[in-house]
This record gives C-alpha cells, structure tokens and sequence, in this order.
C-alpha cells in the first residue's frame, strides 16, 4: 500500500496521521489576520516570542490609540483548545472569542499559539505555554512590548483556557511552584472552561464502557508521542492529592456544561479544591443542556452570553 495512503492513526472528528509521516487535519481553519475589530474595536497584533521553536502569540486590547488614557488592566494568558492537535491563536474561532472577551472585560490578553501534536508531542504544548508565560512576566520591569510593558498589571494575571486549553492553564499554573516567574510575578487567577481532565477510574457519571475508555486512554498516548499512558498526572489532576491544596493562585474558576464527557472531573476539580484546604476562593459555572465548548461555536446564543459575563466578573473584580 502507498504509505501517503496508508492509515496509521485516526483521531476522529480531528485528524488522521499516514505512514509517510503526512498530517490531514480535518478540523484546520484559515488562519484570520490581526488588526482591528470593527464588531468590536478591539485591537490585535501577532509577536514571535522564540522564533527557534516558532513560538508566539496574539496580544489584544480594548483601546490601543495615543489619545486613550493609559491604566494597568489585567492580563489574561489564554491557551486554546483542540485535544493538543487541532486549532490556533490565529484561527477565526479564537480570534472572535478573545476580541468579545476582551471587549467586555477591558484586560490585556495573550493567546498563545503553541506547538500541536502528533507532529510535536507532549510536552511540547506545556514548554511553550510556560515559555510564554514567562515572557509575559518579563515585561513586568518593562520590556519590548509596549501592550504589556505599559498597560498591564502585573498583579493581576489569570491563565485560562479551554479543552485541552484548560489542562495546559491548570499544568502551567502548577509548574510556577518550581519555577518562578521574573520580577516576583506570581499569578492571581486560573480559569479551566470545560477543562480536558480524565483519569483510569470513572469519576461520577463519567462513561464507563470500556472501549470508550480505551479510546480516551489511546489519543491521550497518541498527543503524547506514546511516552504516557492514562495515569499521567498531567491528565488527570487527582493523581497528586497535594496539588490542589498548594495551588498557586487565589480564585479559580471552573465552567462545565451537561453533556459534555468531562463535566464529572471538573466538577469533582471544584469539589477537590474546596476540601483540600487550599486557601483560595473556588467558583463552579454549571451550563445545563449544552456541549462541550457550545460558546464557540454559538458564541452568541443566550447560554454562551451568560457564562461569558461570569468570566468576565471573575477577571475583573477586586
């Protein structure tokens, strides 16, 4: 069989990988170019943060012009989703999320384009969403990029993402406790929206038939280059039962929906979190008949509307 043809993984509805090493992503927008909104006014430019590995981001804000009045917003790091093989910071998905977000809750943001498996396996994602988180923290002394260096504050930084974004923010988040940030940075806030957790044993109503299961444990070794197997503490969060007890922030927020497969383990995330002693201030958002990211998809409809305000309350209030 010609190996351009020869199936060797398929990742349904994402991608399948062939013997010849070719990559079809069947989920692979155009990329849409930064600039300014005109649904919302907010701004956007790309920056190249290590052009060795070819990590960057797409920096927004509410009013970059030389006649605003310059103040410190939060600064949200976002990580998108797509089960570590799909999506971009410079997709039209994320490109209209952030410039809503960012519209209504007035914050610096940093959506960071890392890079995807199977073509870069775990931990690739998490090297480069640290990398750039410590890149974010570097301007806190100043540094090249006027939009952080000059209008952000640095007291107040949130990491959040979802899907696969989400299981990125809450890894990053963890790494800070053994490798600190510049300038004394610490991080405020973590928001895990529909997060991609999963574990060997079923949690709550998690499905529980076995070839399912199986699935789930096979892409996860899949993104991971076949280095891990389900039991992996970056997947599941509960494997270290003194994470979330230490956890270095002061709010969390985590948003699950119906009938989405990993509404049990974010649940019981929030659940952990508040009996494990930890300090911080914990906020569950409950979705009721929805799917897993819907607000990106309907980023319009009523439900997604509501669920954006409380992400936008937890951003910005002291």
């Amino acid at each position: 069989m010609d190996p351009e043809s020869e199936l060797v993984f398929d990742f349904p509805p994402f991608l399948r990988l062939y013997k010849s090493g070719r990559v079809e992503r069947l989920i692979d927008p155009a990329p849409v170019p930064a600039g300014v909104d005109p649904a919302t006014g907010v701004a956007s430019k790309d920056v190249v943060i290590d052009p060795a590995t070819g990590l960057s981001a797409r920096l927004y804000i509410r009013c970059p012009s030389a006649d605003c009045a310059i103040s410190k917003r939060p600064i949200l790091v976002y990580y998108h989703g797509g089960a570590f093989v799909i999506e971009s910071a410079f997709s039209p998905t994320y490109h209209t999320f952030l410039n809503n977000l960012v519209a209504q809750a007035d914050v610096v943001a940093v959506s960071v384009e890392y890079r995807r498996a199977p073509e870069h396996p775990i931990p690739a994602a998490y090297d480069d969403s640290f990398a750039a988180l410590k890149w974010v923290a570097s301007h806190a002394a100043g540094g090249t990029e006027a939009w952080l260096a000059e209008r952000g504050d640095f007291g107040r930084i949130f990491l959040a993402g979802d899907s696969a974004g989400g299981n990125i923010a809450h890894n990053i988040l963890l790494r800070t406790r053994a490798e600190t940030l510049e300038n004394e940075v610490t991080i405020a806030g973590l928001m895990l929206i529909h997060p991609y957790f999963w574990g060997k044993e079923a949690v709550g109503s998690e499905p529980t038939d076995p070839m399912f299961r199986q699935w789930l444990e096979t892409t996860w070794g899949f993104v991971c280059g076949w280095s891990a197997g389900i039991e992996d503490e970056r997947l599941d969060p509960f494997r270290d039962a003194a994470a979330l007890n230490a956890l270095p922030c002061s709010r969390v927020l985590v948003s699950v929906t119906e009938t989405d497969w990993f509404r049990e383990r974010g649940r019981a995330y929030y659940e952990k979190l508040k009996a494990s002693g930890w300090g911080g201030e914990a906020v569950l958002v409950e979705t009721e008949g929805e799917e897993h990211v819907y607000f990106l998809s309907k980023p319009h409809c009523e439900k997604a509307s509501v669920e954006i305000a409380r992400f936008v309350s937890f951003l910005t209030r002291d």
